[in-house]
């Protein structure tokens, strides 16, 4: 755990991206993979390496985020806009300040990232990755902000690899499977 804690401190943005990198993209490939009940190359060799670029990009927001939000909270209680918190009170403030207001544009871009990568629109269920905000990343992240800093970006990333199951399990379920 040593060497993990000594790369996320040297390298933030780089072990940001290719975390997400790895666990975002597989996360995406395991609802894929249950919705088919099989091991597969979903998207192919190069829209696995381009989605695996696209997940990259999004650490980079994403590692930002999670900085500024924490200091977002910080200044709201510094100036007397919020009460002082525990430990659980600061993590559930940061996850649903981040989750409703850097959330939308995340989905957004994702979305977009998405469709460049499959050459057409697909704005289908974004309604859905909306409300995912609401009932999965606020929960998840106010584990996350619990945390030491050096483990947030991973679970983060792991994150995703559980909304992934999540959804290719409903999906699986949805088609009667």
């Amino acid at each position: 755990m040593h060497w993990y804690i000594q790369t996320v401190q040297a390298h933030p943005i780089v072990s940001a991206m290719v975390q997400f990198a790895l666990l975002g993209t597989l996360g995406e490939s395991a609802s894929r993979w249950l919705g088919a009940r099989r091991i597969f190359l979903p998207f192919g060799v190069r829209g696995t390496l381009l989605r695996m670029l696209g997940w990259a990009a999004l650490a980079v927001c994403i590692k930002y985020a999670f900085t500024g939000f924490v200091s977002f909270i910080d200044g709201l209680v510094a100036h007397g806009l919020l009460p002082e918190l525990g430990a659980f009170g600061k993590a559930f403030a940061v996850s649903l300040a981040m989750n409703l207001q850097f959330g939308p544009f995340l989905v957004i871009a994702h979305r977009l990232i998405d469709n460049a990568i499959d050459g057409r629109p697909n704005w289908a269920n974004l309604d859905k990755g909306f409300l995912s905000l609401l009932w999965f990343w606020v929960p998840a992240h106010t584990l996350t902000f619990l945390l030491p800093l050096d483990f947030r970006i991973g679970l983060a990333a792991l994150w995703s690899v559980a909304l992934g199951l999540i959804l290719g399990w409903y999906n699986r379920r949805a088609q009667g499977v």
